[in-house]
């Protein structure tokens, strides 16, 4: 009888931890993306601080970004939330990573776009020269070599950009930097009309009207505007402004993508 007993015991022992497994896979199966791969739209985020992030978020906007993922440490991904440039291989201190323009982009493109998710590379860092993004640089190799991974579950639709400040004391040339790294990307990504779009930085003329010209040098861009947009030092947008810059990086994506389709 205490045979029998403990037979059955160690068979419902047996059951309870295939249950407890079964459950554990099915939860890590929903933390990351399952879907067709041309229904996750990628999205490669890079820069300086302001990409990284320096704004603070709310409690609200420290939650999990539905229908939006993010690629973890591991190369793969993961519900996207905030701190959006936490897993960037480059970046500073963690507890430096706050609110980017990512977020609200996020959130109006999937307002616009119901039928798909989101997959977000963002590997920005701050303090960062434009000469520090060039091919073959450490920051670019990281950037092309994560996208890549993304790019086999997902489709590249294309790249943010918001850097400057650190440039502001040498803005000569700015903007053939720029149009050498677009170039160097978009090989690298084999994407030739891969949709860039640059943001401006707080009051920086020089480097401001460089990056305003953008869309006459460079075919498949846009820029957005630093214009009204309030700091909380001398760099750094405070939360409203991110969120309003954000919004701008997604208007233009989808004016480009539009015109994109309309050629086709």
């Amino acid at each position: 009888m205490r045979k029998k007993t403990h037979y059955i015991k160690a068979i419902m022992l047996s059951f309870c931890w295939i249950f407890i497994i079964s459950v554990q896979a099915q939860k890590e199966k929903q933390r990351t993306y399952q879907g067709k791969k041309e229904n996750l739209h990628v999205y490669l985020l890079i820069g300086q601080s302001n990409m990284a992030g320096r704004a603070p978020f709310s409690e609200n906007e420290a939650t999990v970004i539905p229908r939006c993922f993010l690629l973890n440490g591991k190369d793969s991904w993961e519900p996207a939330k905030n701190p959006l440039n936490i897993y960037s291989t480059i970046r500073k201190g963690a507890g430096m990573q706050k609110l980017n323009p990512g977020y609200s982009f996020s959130l109006e493109m999937l307002k616009k776009h119901k039928d798909i998710s989101l997959g977000l590379v963002v590997n920005a860092k701050g303090g960062t020269k434009i000469e520090q993004w060039k091919k073959d640089t450490r920051f670019y190799k990281e950037a092309v070599r994560r996208t890549q991974e993304a790019q086999k579950s997902g489709t590249l639709k294309g790249i943010l950009w918001h850097q400057g400040e650190s440039n502001s004391g040498n803005p000569d040339g700015y903007l053939e930097k720029l149009k050498d790294l677009i170039t160097s990307l978009r090989k690298d990504l084999d994407a030739p009309d891969l949709p860039f779009i640059a943001g401006q930085v707080n009051k920086v003329p020089k480097i401001n009207a460089q990056i305003a010209k953008l869309p006459k040098k460079v075919s498949h861009t846009a820029f957005v505007s630093s214009k009204d947009l309030k700091t909380i030092d001398r760099w750094h947008f405070n939360q409203q402004s991110i969120h309003l810059l954000g919004k701008q990086y997604a208007i233009e994506m989808l004016t480009l993508r539009l015109k994109a389709d309309k050629k086709r």
